[in-house]
């Protein structure tokens, strides 16, 4: 698993949150896997030394009591719900390095090691918890966050008093105060930055409960078995974890080479968990900060946050069975904006899979290939002239890649993807100005022709190119049809790169739905 090359190249380490294993995710969890991907591929492709992690967290209380109604053991019912959520990564082309499980053994052993570390110097000591408490959310919930009796969430919290362990966060606030004034970028957005300084560090933090002794299921506290370790030390020690870290054992190849992590990729939901509680635990055990936490935005179903307890969600089997891999990752990507929540409803789905997907980019390779056919039989010669017409299709390509890493080294995903969609709308703009089918009827204009056909094929290599971090299955289709083997960034430095052969016939790389049909399918299958 461990790339044996890792000194060759610059290192870029990124994870997501690891997914609860209570039950199948919502595509609203599953676009965060899909976010890192095109991360990490984009970075691939620019040839970094890419570690991607994610995985699963599968301990607790709600675990626990799903795993009895279900009359499983909770191991059982983990491995089924993590096994799903490995399947449904798969299922829309995750490119994870790395799948953790908290009940790997390695990770149980790391966690004991950190929470005897923190306990044996002083920064955690043993209390008593009395409070309100969500079992829903597994959270603890302060009284002014109780609004009619219900937690933010909607679940009804229960009064709580038990034994527990505390982890005494004030002894570090100050300290990553100073670290976040320090380096600005640590959290971003900028507004979820200004959200956990003026929501949470401006107050003193109260000590963190960091063990549970009402439920059984989790990683025992080895040297008191009456406690099991909670969430925040559990879940969030993954990320090191994973890479191999024990505060016992000497550092791992991969913690060398890879931490600290170039990105905590995260819902902004659970962002004052990454990035107040996750680095005070590092400073606690002595070991440096990621370099940045990006808490993205929610995917929202018909404007509203999507919610099981609701019934308002929308689940990836059933989008990738009617639209496809590709249609979908393309929304989540384009659609669900840089810092704001983004909408989906099937209807928003079969617009942008018609006009971006099938119009533009599935277009502009049909008629490309099909004009090469027809007055070329299949077969053309590279030609480039002096341009003859007032768009410059190479001048257009060549800035394509610039601009999307300027994009992309923000994390502006969806403003990176746009730069393709734009450079395809381009590419169609140029054929409408061009007129290849009336250059066919003048002899005198056939290299101008030529010319005009192989900018289209040659803009077409960089379109499929650059789609690899974000379609990456339509990426292979395009390349294949123009018969490009090379598909390295580094290729698209040099515009004309092409090479005349003959060609195939084209085939649809995307379906254009009949909205009100393709509705009706979509609701026929689901009252099925």
């Amino acid at each position: 698993m461990f790339k044996e090359d890792f000194k060759m190249k610059e290192k870029y380490y990124i994870t997501t949150a690891i997914a609860y294993s209570s039950a199948v995710p919502h595509v609203g969890n599953v676009y965060e896997a899909i976010l890192a991907d095109s991360i990490a591929r984009f970075k691939r492709l620019k040839g970094y030394d890419v570690f991607f992690q994610t995985g699963t967290d599968e301990h607790g209380q709600k675990i626990e009591s799903k795993a009895a109604d279900n009359e499983l053991s909770p191991k059982a019912y983990v491995d089924l719900i993590s096994s799903e959520i490995r399947r449904i990564y798969d299922k829309v082309n995750i490119s994870y390095d790395q799948f953790v499980r908290t009940t790997d053994e390695r990770h149980i052993k790391s966690v004991q090691a950190i929470f005897k570390k923190l306990y044996d110097q002083g920064d955690i000591y043993l209390g008593k918890y009395e409070g309100w408490y969500s079992i829903s959310d597994e959270s603890f919930i302060s009284e002014k966050d109780i609004v009619d009796g219900k937690a933010p969430s909607g679940d009804i919290p229960v009064w709580t008093s038990e034994e527990a362990y505390f982890f005494k966060m004030s002894t570090y606030q100050q300290r990553l105060l100073d670290h976040i004034d320090k380096h600005p970028e640590f959290i971003e957005p900028e507004s979820r930055r200004n959200e956990m300084i003026q929501n949470f560090l401006k107050e003193d933090l109260p000590d963190l409960s960091v063990s549970r002794t009402s439920f059984k299921w989790g990683i025992p506290v080895d040297f008191d078995d009456a406690h099991v370790v909670y969430v925040w030390i559990d879940a969030l020690s993954n990320y090191i974890t994973g890479l191999g870290y024990n505060p016992d054992l000497p550092e791992t190849e991969e913690f060398k080479t890879y931490w600290p992590a170039d990105v905590h990729l995260i819902g902004k939901d659970i962002l004052r968990f990454h990035t107040i509680y996750w680095p005070i635990i590092l400073m606690a055990i002595g070991v440096e900060l990621p370099k940045q936490i990006f808490g993205h935005p929610w995917v929202l179903f018909n404007k509203n946050k999507m919610s099981k307890s609701t019934g308002n969600v929308m689940y990836t089997d059933k989008l990738v069975k009617h639209f496809g891999v590709d249609t979908l990752r393309y929304y989540v990507l384009h659609e669900i904006p840089y810092a704001q929540d983004g909408n989906i409803t099937y209807e928003l789905l079969i617009e942008r899979n018609n006009t971006d997907l099938a119009n533009t980019i599935g277009n502009l390779v049909n008629r490309t290939i099909g004009m090469v056919h027809k007055y070329r039989n299949g077969v053309l010669d590279k030609m480039i002239l002096d341009e003859p017409f007032e768009l410059s299709l190479e001048e257009k390509a060549l800035e394509a890649l610039p601009e999307m890493t300027k994009y992309m080294d923000s994390l502006r995903v969806s403003d990176a993807l746009e730069e393709v969609v734009k450079l395809a709308r381009y590419a169609n703009k140029y054929i409408d100005v061009s007129e290849p089918w009336v250059l066919n009827k003048d002899e005198d204009k056939k290299d101008v022709l030529t010319h005009v056909l192989y900018h289209l094929l040659e803009t077409i290599r960089y379109v499929g190119t650059l789609l690899q971090p974000f379609l990456p299955e339509t990426a292979e289709k395009i390349l294949e049809q123009i018969g490009v083997k090379e598909h390295s960034f580094e290729s698209l430095e040099t515009f004309g790169q092409y090479k005349a052969q003959t060609l195939n016939k084209p085939y649809v790389l995307f379906e254009r739905f009949d909205m009100n049909k393709k509705i009706e399918e979509i609701l026929t299958d689901e009252n099925e």
